[in-house]
């Protein structure tokens, strides 16, 4: 006679579900034991919070739900920036956690406490299983739930008499797919009508341009349209980033030069923009006209108002949008003869030789080293918005990063992620000294794993973006400063590599070399955040004064 457990095991089979990340704990039991039993993988990990980033960066880069599991109390409560983390970023996750037995309180209320109404606010969907005869409903209603649009976390919480009572056999539920319907036909001729009547049009690519079943149809938009397109942080790499039509990417809300072009613009095309990321441009009353494509009606803010949507299945919409206006646009390329003083002024100082090196010259290092196809997961710093900023995507979901949460901590374990789901391909994670140590233990996971991945932690001994935020506002350097073990020992006290970097022309040979060598190899080596300053306040405020005198 099966286990409810046995019967929550089957339903993750019937899913497709092949790895669980996490820490199970006394109530997860009969689930581990029936795991044991199945073609599941468990991948034990050394804190629940980098279990909940595997399992959400799963979903970001296969569209399939990650699975991560986590005892009651506070094992389930450390999946809360996780959670919060795909809610945010739009990532499908199942997290499944452990409970006390329900029947009876033989240990009253030791550990308890409301994890299914704490985790409300964080997922699309949060329940306690109560019966073994709908794990396989639940699951398979879980998994739907997860990966519609908006895809998002989703909470089951079994308690362990549930899990360990016997139960009658249950069939699974069948999957069948779900197509997402295209967008109206009158959308799509109201959007044609306001892109033909424009005079200086501009295409911008968000974060849901980068879901894997996106990409074709907005890089076939893209080319027969011959608009030229900017990308938001997380859209970055949707469209091929080599592309003659590529303006950059928004790394900050506004006066940057990127912004050049936006300002200019009378008309953007905004696919799969989602407000969850930090504004990539402010609308206002006077300033360019938005049609909204994207998979989900717009949210209407403060700064993103579209005076046109179009709502449907992104890829097929554009298909259909693109045939009312392919050979029609003699004002397409309006805004091009900007591209190459952008371009120019983001690369400016990129092989600059100094000791400690610059961000630019450490962006430039790792564009060298990187193939196309190469994956970069970032954790969150003051680098991500120069990554953002300068690196070049050729492939989706090449650059990892989150500017939705922006949390701290789960460079190490997206990249983890990577590695495991691509073997082939060169991951490199990024890390700052500080977001490294939030999530350093997960080194112990990735040598067990044997993972091919290189480590590259950028040491200031501070807090730096907050640090930098702290100058720019003229407070005095204060409270964000910290010390650092020697990273070198530290990596190799798991078992890995470690190679701290002394000159800038070593950087792309020590690199290089990193990857070489294969296994989980960690680089330190210091960065120089002088140049925040003088790029991304003082150079950018000269740039506006300038514009301001020539308006008037």
């Amino acid at each position: 006679m099966p286990k409810g457990s046995d019967l929550l095991v089957a339903a993750l089979e019937n899913e497709g579900v092949d790895r669980i990340f996490g820490v199970p704990g006394e109530e997860n039991l009969d689930v581990v034991e029936s795991l044991r039993k199945s073609s599941i993988q468990l991948i034990l990990t050394r804190h629940e919070q980098a279990a909940a980033f595997m399992a959400a960066t799963y979903g970001r880069l296969t569209g399939k739900p990650g699975v991560c599991i986590t005892t009651l109390g506070p094992g389930a409560l450390n999946l809360t920036t996780g959670a919060a983390y795909a809610l945010l970023g739009a990532m499908p996750m199942v997290m499944l956690t452990g409970q006390k037995g329900i029947m009876s309180s033989r240990q009253a209320k030791f550990q308890i406490v409301d994890v299914v109404g704490t985790f409300k606010p964080l997922t699309k969907l949060s329940l306690q299983i109560v019966s073994t005869s709908t794990i396989p409903t639940l699951v398979r209603d879980a998994f739907r739930i997860a990966t519609q649009e908006r895809p998002g976390p989703v909470l089951l919480e079994l308690p362990e008499d549930i899990a360990g009572e016997e139960a009658e056999p249950v069939a699974m539920v069948a999957q069948h797919p779900i197509e997402i319907p295209v967008a109206h036909r009158a959308s799509l001729d109201r959007a044609a009508e306001m892109i033909l009547n424009a005079k200086r049009p501009l295409i911008m690519l968000g974060a849901a341009a980068s879901r894997p079943r996106s990409t074709t149809g907005i890089a076939g938009f893209v080319r027969r349209t011959q608009i030229p397109f900017f990308t938001t942080q997380m859209g970055k790499g949707t469209a091929p980033g080599g592309t003659r039509l590529y303006m950059g990417t928004a790394a900050l809300s506004e006066r940057d030069y990127v912004h050049e072009a936006i300002d200019r613009a009378d008309l953007i095309i905004a696919i799969g923009h989602d407000t969850i990321e930090k504004p990539p441009f402010i609308m206002g009353p006077d300033g360019p006209q938005v049609v909204h494509v994207n998979y989900t009606p717009a949210n209407v803010e403060q700064v993103y108002f579209p005076q046109c949507e179009v709502v449907g299945d992104v890829g097929p919409s554009l298909e259909l949008l693109a045939d009312r206006l392919e050979g029609r646009l003699p004002n397409a390329g309006a805004l091009l003869n900007l591209r190459e003083g952008i371009l120019s002024k983001i690369a400016d100082r990129a092989t600059e030789a100094r000791w400690p090196p610059t961000p630019q010259r450490i962006v430039h290092d790792v564009r060298q080293v990187m193939p196309e196809n190469g994956i970069v997961a970032l954790d969150n710093g003051m680098y991500k918005i120069w990554f953002a900023r300068n690196y070049r995507t050729l492939v989706a979901n090449t650059l990892l990063l989150d500017n939705a949460l922006a949390t701290m901590g789960a460079g190490l374990p997206s990249a983890m992620m990577a590695a495991m789901l691509y073997p082939e391909r060169r991951v490199l994670a990024v890390c700052g000294d500080g977001g490294f140590m939030m999530n350093s233990q997960e080194m112990e996971t990735a040598v067990r794993l044997k993972l091919n991945l290189v480590v590259l932690v950028l040491e200031d001994s501070a807090y730096g973006m907050i640090r930098w935020k702290q100058a720019v506002d003229h407070f005095p350097d204060f409270g964000l400063s910290f010390g650092n073990p020697d990273f070198v020992r530290y990596a190799e006290s798991y078992g890995a590599k470690g190679t701290r970097i002394e000159s800038t022309e070593a950087i792309i040979p020590t690199l290089e070399r990193a990857f070489a060598g294969g296994g989980v190899h960690l680089v330190v080596m210091p960065i120089d955040y002088s140049e925040n300053i003088r790029v991304l306040v003082d150079e950018l405020r000269e740039k506006v004064k300038r514009l301001d005198e020539a308006k008037n």
